[in-house]
Formats: structure tokens, sequence, C-alpha cells
């Protein structure tokens, strides 16, 4: 399997990274207990420091079925078509992803008029289906804190033909590295890595 994380973050070893990091030692090292082929080709990237533009909705993609605009978002662009699992990692500001996610995402709109306009598959007909996790960190607390988050990633995953298949949300946590602090933070994260490993196919 190829596993995809990104890491959205501008903090580096911020929560959610941190989070990112326990979910891919899980999955890693239960995979590769398990498995007679060895660990999974697991990547990650840091969405900070590269060079995304927003969406200019110039339409091209309606046409070509592929962003116009020419950055590092055509670097990782066939990464996200080829991943077998897929892991988006993105604290909260101002009840939202950062914006280095939300350009990630907003740049996806390619892939959706691929899918929905020009009715071409993202995936390979018959392959195993994709899943998706997200994960996220808010300082504030209350039940609506990631409630627009999981909106947007239902159709984030949906346009790119993977299954939303779990989260990994903490509110409360504001501070660099305060996740630490928590009392079962970073070992609910190894432990959904596991159950990723056991499950994804």
């Amino acid at each position: 399997m190829y596993i995809l994380a990104i890491s959205s973050s501008p903090r580096i070893y911020g929560n959610t990274d941190l989070l990112l990091e326990e979910v891919l030692r899980g999955l890693h090292e239960t995979r590769e207990s398990t498995s007679d082929r060895g660990g999974d080709d697991i990547e990650k990237i840091r969405l900070s420091g590269l060079e995304i533009s927003p969406c200019t909705q110039c339409d091209f993609c309606r046409q070509e079925g592929c962003c116009a605009l020419q950055d590092d978002m055509q670097d990782i662009y066939p990464k996200l078509t080829k991943a077998d699992g897929l892991i988006l990692a993105s604290p909260i500001y101002f009840m939202a992803h950062c914006a280095q996610a939300k350009l990630l995402i907003d740049r996806c709109q390619a892939l959706w008029s691929r899918r929905y306009i020009l009715k071409q598959p993202i995936q390979d007909p018959g392959r195993p289906r994709r899943r998706g996790i997200f994960i996220s960190v808010g300082a504030t607390r209350g039940s609506k804190v990631f409630a627009g988050v999981k909106i947007t990633m239902k159709w984030f995953f949906d346009a790119l033909e993977v299954e939303y298949w779990g989260n990994l949300l903490f509110e409360g946590l504001d501070a660099k590295g305060s996740v630490r602090d928590h009392p079962t933070a970073l070992e609910e994260a190894y432990q959904l890595g596991c159950r990723a490993a056991r499950e994804w196919s």
C-alpha cells in the first residue's frame, strides 16, 4: 500500500503533527509485523513551505480535468490519485482548516471536475477502495468546533473517491506540544494507526 500523509500546520512538531506521527507509527509497525509483503510505502509531506496558490476559478479544469496553475500542487496531484490511504492533519483556525490545508482542498477542484464534470474516474476501475483519515486539534471547546471541517472533509474525500474512514479530533489544546500532556491522545493516535493497518487493504 501507498499511504500519503499530509501535515498542513505551519507549526512544525505542533499538536496535529505529533498526532499524525503516532498514527503513522501505529500503521507502519502493525503492517510490518503482520504482512508477509513487509511494511507500507508511507510518504509524509508538509505543506508549509510549499508554493501552492489559491484556486482562481478559471474553469480550465472543467475542460481539461487538470489545473492550469503551475506550482507545487502539480507534484501533489499524482500522489493524491495514487494513494491507497490518505491522511490529512490540520489545526483549527477560526472554526475552519488552516490556510495551508484549505489551499490544498480548494485546488482539488481540478479532481472534482475530472470526476463530476468530465465523468472520468479518479482511480482505476477494480482498484480496492481507498480510505481517508482526518486529524485535527482545536484550542476552543464546544460541540461545534469540528462541525464545519468535517463537512469539508466529507466532500474533499468524495471528490478523490476516498472513503471517509475515520477522525481523530481533540479540543482544548493550544500551546505547541500540549497534546503530549493529554492523558490519551497520543495512544489513541497510535491505536488508530494500528486499526487502519489491520482494516485497510
